[in-house]
């Protein structure tokens, strides 16, 4: 697969304009990236926007600490569904799964996956920055048990992104057939590519054009 069609353009910033969110849009038409990642008040825009593309329109779930009742999560997701979303990243109980409260953890990303209902895929925030080598193993667990698709690295706004590392932790976890997706962080090309060589099937990144360009941007 081409590297642009493993990018989720992002933007998620609580500042982020409408018309930045159009250029978003535009950039992810105009490159034939995956799909666009932005805050669920975008949603049905986006989803206008793209109605006759080839773009998925992603958006994020609990998003960004993972704190909001499992209730809520669910009640986030059919909304997004509703709205136009084609994709959901829901960030996990963080202080759950350090408790070792698994079962509650897991029961947590079973209500984004039973509201999606196969009308969206379900991607699983587990942020890495804030977990032990041990601990991103059981959240990847977990996720899996929970039928999720992806297991994605990072919110973005923690205390860091991906890193190869924790990628290829990921992939051996979950194995070859459930997808991962490497995200904070992700400037220029050569890093995409490190992500994509350690197993990530997914970038998200703010810089898709620099990535596919050949230049250095801000990277999300």
């Amino acid at each position: 697969m081409e590297l642009n069609q493993m990018i989720d353009h992002t933007i998620l910033k609580a500042d982020a304009k409408e018309a930045d969110v159009l250029r978003i849009i535009e950039e992810a038409k105009q490159h034939h990236f995956y799909s666009v990642c932005i805050n669920p008040t975008w949603v049905s825009l986006a989803s206008k926007e793209l109605k006759d593309e080839s773009v998925a329109v992603c958006t994020v779930i609990g998003f960004p600490l993972g704190a909001n009742t499992s209730a809520t999560k669910a009640f986030e997701t059919k909304n997004a569904i509703e709205n136009g979303a084609n994709e959901v990243d829901m960030v996990i109980n963080i202080g759950a799964l350090k408790s070792k409260q698994y079962d509650a953890v897991q029961a947590d990303i079973q209500a984004v996956v039973d509201a999606a209902k196969d009308k969206a895929l379900v991607k699983v925030i587990i942020e890495i920055s804030l977990l032990s080598d041990e601990e991103i193993i059981k959240a990847c667990e977990l996720a899996k048990a929970a039928g999720a698709d992806f297991v994605k690295t990072s919110t973005g706004f923690s205390t860091g992104g991906a890193t190869v590392e924790a990628v290829k932790i990921m992939r051996a976890t979950v194995g070859p057939d459930m997808g991962v997706k490497a995200s904070g962080g992700i400037h220029n090309a050569e890093e995409a590519l490190a992500m994509v060589e350690a197993g990530a099937s997914r970038i998200g990144t703010s810089a898709g054009v620099s990535i596919v360009s050949g230049t250095t941007g801000e990277g999300y």
